[in-house]
């Protein structure tokens, strides 16, 4: 059977996520870098979320919000990143 955009989507994500937590050679990680990573992966989850609430919206003022939404998330991320 084919599979479909979304289950190639979770895919990514969990290789995402698996590289994520490959463990690194810097050594330690600081408090400072812990509240980051942590930031950064709270930040991907909501973004996550937004897009697929995104995917299934019909509602163009919903759609427009959730638009809105995941714009400043991206600003976000960008920032921390």
């Amino acid at each position: 059977m084919a599979r479909g955009w979304e289950s190639k989507d979770v895919e990514a994500q969990v290789a995402d996520v698996e590289t994520k937590k490959a463990p690194s050679h810097h050594g330690p990680k600081t408090p400072e870098e812990h509240l980051r990573e942590q930031g950064i992966n709270d930040l991907q989850m909501s973004r996550t979320r937004i897009n697929n609430d995104l995917i299934s919206a019909t509602n163009p003022h919903h759609r427009k919000s959730l638009e809105a939404a995941l714009a400043h998330l991206d600003k976000k991320l960008a920032e921390l990143n």
